[in-house]
């Protein structure tokens, strides 16, 4: 059974989704007055440690060697996978959907499995004006949570709204040596998003369900109740696929002592 092949990038797909959010934070300049921009900035975003960046602006801290690593700028990565019991639904149960490269084949799939992506993003800053201002951009969308519509698995059309959840903020000043060493404000922002990861897909061996047929009772126990009513309804026209533009023909028939005794009622919708 695991020796199955799928791999439907959704962990790829929401680290992409979370870079996202960020894509697009701005640093401004003003002149004294605060009444013309002088520069705007838009803030880099790269995936990738915090450390990683801290050890090329220490390598490199010196005012008078070339330029090290511009601020302000921001990273993220991914640092933790866990399972969600508390969103845990029936392992056993599938649902199917049209295959949307071809209409006419149903597939089936096993409810997803929820699971917990922890992410952190570092906002680096030489001023700790510019990092108010990156933060002032973000904060005020999450409480605690925003949600982003993510395609998880594109041959089935299933998209789910995934809750990133702002967890903590902390702040930390890397400055350290003489006047000569460069000052690296830090702040550091850990998120968690509420993904589903899928299994294999399996084309559906089950035809498409073409009428429906209730009955109603006049009691929950059946071998005492008489039947009241049978409501049915069959697509139209009746050999419709799933990707056709199609209604329903609904059906109702009233019985008395198990026998119809009024026209049947006929609708089309």
């Amino acid at each position: 059974m695991l020796g199955t092949y799928f791999y439907h990038e959704i962990l790829r797909k929401t680290v992409i989704a979370f870079g996202t959010l960020f894509n697009d934070i701005h640093v401004q300049k003003t002149d004294r007055d605060g009444s013309n921009i002088i520069s705007d900035l838009n803030v880099p975003l790269s995936y990738g440690p915090k450390s990683k960046f801290l050890a090329k602006i220490l390598q490199q801290a010196e005012l008078n060697k070339a330029t090290a690593i511009t601020l302000p700028r921001m990273s993220f990565e991914m640092n933790s996978i866990s399972y969600d019991p508390s969103r845990k639904t029936s392992v056993t149960k599938t649902f199917k959907a049209v295959d949307t490269s071809d209409g006419d084949k149903i597939k089936k799939v096993f409810l997803p499995v929820p699971y917990n992506v922890g992410f952190e993003l570092n906002i680096m800053c030489k001023l700790n004006d510019d990092a108010l201002q990156i933060i002032e951009q973000i904060l005020p969308f999450f409480q605690p949570s925003f949600n982003v519509t993510v395609d998880l698995i594109s041959s089935i059309g299933e998209k789910r709204d995934i809750p990133i959840i702002l967890e903590n903020i902390s702040f930390s000043d890397e400055y350290e040596g003489d006047f000569s060493s460069r000052r690296v404000l830090t702040y550091t922002l850990t998120f968690q998003a509420k993904t589903y990861l899928f299994g294999p897909i399996a084309q559906s061996t089950e035809g498409l369900i073409r009428k429906v047929q209730v009955d109603y009772y006049t009691d929950t126990d059946k071998k005492v109740a008489k039947r009241e009513m049978r409501y049915t309804a069959v697509p139209d026209p009746i050999d419709a696929e799933p990707g056709d533009d199609f209604g329903f023909s609904e059906t109702v028939q009233d019985f008395e002592d198990g026998k119809v005794y009024s026209p049947t009622r006929q609708e089309d919708v």
